[in-house]
């Protein structure tokens, strides 16, 4: 990246800098979203920042956005940085305020805007979609910090999940995900992704309760079901259940539906999955089609 959007201003990246006394660097304070485009256009971009402004408000960070302003800038970024589709992040933190907890509301919040390539397997959005494998992890999912869990700053139980996915050779091979569970046990999530699994023309996802990110791939995903007259549940679930799914797949907003066709166990052992997902008219091939169908790829 050559160029990053600092505050609304296009900005040489050896440049841009925030203080060190930005509560987003001292306590993690701060809120972001990672989108990426369709022909240049920001996809779901009205619910990320739905999202991102409802999570503002519960930190008491100021969140006051032209999205048109935004739309510009996240093309002007793009043009700068030589990309026609781009994963984007937007970054908002609470700003500069004095050392120590915080008394009242922010009033200074940084707005920082990321502009990169696609991943290379996710740059073409058209044409067979590449299975994955899923490590089960020991690192359990922390529960959220309030009532609901936010895209915050505050990123280290999926860091320290990520070092011990890293410490798998198997993960490593496969470029896996990590699947985290409860402290009970139960389902959560990926390091960086929503879980589905199919079973018997179900589609089941881990509820909320559980504490993961409400994704919001996996809130379309969900929709588009229900559209399809596709039977779904969200509740609990073990990874035993994994075992017996006739599919399974995972979700987020750069890897839209990311089938799992391998299932890792941390003492080594494998369980290799079907390829049915691959066939027209199941469940997964049905969604995959209407999300692209929806980012306006079909």
């Amino acid at each position: 990246m050559k160029y990053i959007g600092v505050n609304g201003a296009l900005t040489e990246a050896a440049d841009a800098v925030i203080h060190v006394s930005d509560h987003g660097f001292l306590y993690g304070m701060g809120l972001f979203e990672t989108f990426r485009t369709y022909k240049g256009v920001p996809f779901l971009l009205d619910r990320h920042l739905h999202r991102l402004a409802e999570g503002c408000q519960m930190l008491g960070i100021p969140f006051q956005l032209d999205k048109n302003q935004l739309i510009a800038h996240i093309q002007s970024l793009m043009t700068a940085n030589g990309l026609n589709e781009a994963y984007i992040r937007y970054t908002v933190s609470a700003g500069e305020e004095v050392l120590g907890l915080p008394s009242g509301d922010y009033t200074r919040p940084n707005h920082i805007l990321f502009a990169k390539p696609l991943p290379a397997s996710h740059a073409e959005t058209v044409g067979t979609t590449a299975a994955s494998a899923l490590q089960l992890l020991r690192t359990p999912r922390n529960t959220p910090e309030g009532e609901v869990r936010l895209k915050s700053l505050h990123y280290m139980n999926n860091i320290l999940a990520k070092r011990e996915l890293q410490q798998h050779a198997a993960a490593v091979q496969h470029k896996a995900e990590g699947m985290m569970l409860t402290a009970d046990g139960f389902l959560a999530e990926g390091m960086v992704s929503n879980l589905f699994f199919v079973r018997n023309d179900t589609l089941y996802t881990p509820d909320l309760s559980t504490g993961i990110l409400p994704g919001i791939t996996r809130g379309l995903i969900l929709e588009l079901a229900q559209a399809r007259g596709i039977r779904c549940g969200q509740g609990l679930y073990r990874w035993d259940e994994l075992r017996l799914a006739d599919a399974i797949f995972m979700t987020n907003s750069i890897q839209e539906i990311r089938p799992v066709n391998l299932l890792l166990e941390p003492d080594g052992t494998t369980h290799q999955l079907s390829d049915a997902w691959t066939q027209a008219g199941s469940i997964t091939a049905l969604l995959l089609h209407d999300y692209r169908e929806k980012a306006g790829m079909n």
